[in-house]
């Protein structure tokens, strides 16, 4: 099972976040807080590093999509996923020319999971929102709030088709 998890407001977020209620942190987004301009110091989503291992743990296979696509900035996105201990993965970013969608269609995940990207205009931001009818069918689709976390998701990969 290849499973693609948007890494920014999904998974991980900027430090100045901690503490802060999710509702907070889309302000801050929004008001353009210095630390999310501050890849290298990214944090974690609550239990985010656990919950990919385990899905990973259990076989499935896991690729991250950045919004980041400056070279130095996708680096400094993956070194934060080493620091955090997530689990091994390949990194996808759009290419020149390229959109989420364009993305998502190549890789074909069998899930995607990201969040609803309130900070910055909603669902007509979100990669599956431009995916084709025909490959959108063929991907699990679990949109999330941004900045909520992935700790209430299923453990079992199998139930992640469900959800």
């Amino acid at each position: 099972m290849k499973i693609m998890i948007f890494t920014e407001g999904t998974i991980v977020m900027h430090e100045n976040a901690a503490g802060h209620t999710r509702e907070e942190i889309v302000m801050q987004v929004k008001m353009k807080e210095s630390s999310i301009y501050n890849y290298a110091s990214y944090i974690p989503i609550k239990n985010a590093a656990a919950q990919v291992k385990g899905w990973h743990d259990l076989g499935a296979e896991i690729i991250y999509l950045t919004s980041r696509r400056i070279h130095n900035e996708i680096e400094q996105i993956k070194q934060v996923l080493i620091k955090y201990d997530f689990p091994i993965g390949r990194i996808e970013h759009r290419g020149v020319g390229e959109t989420y969608k364009d993305v998502v269609e190549r890789i074909m995940p069998d899930v995607l999971i990201e969040d609803d990207c309130e900070s910055i205009g909603g669902s007509k931001e979100m990669a599956i929102t431009h995916v084709s009818p025909e490959k959108k069918a063929k991907i699990k689709s679990i949109p999330l709030k941004e900045f909520g976390g992935i700790d209430h998701l299923p453990d079992d990969t199998r139930e992640l088709l469900c959800f």
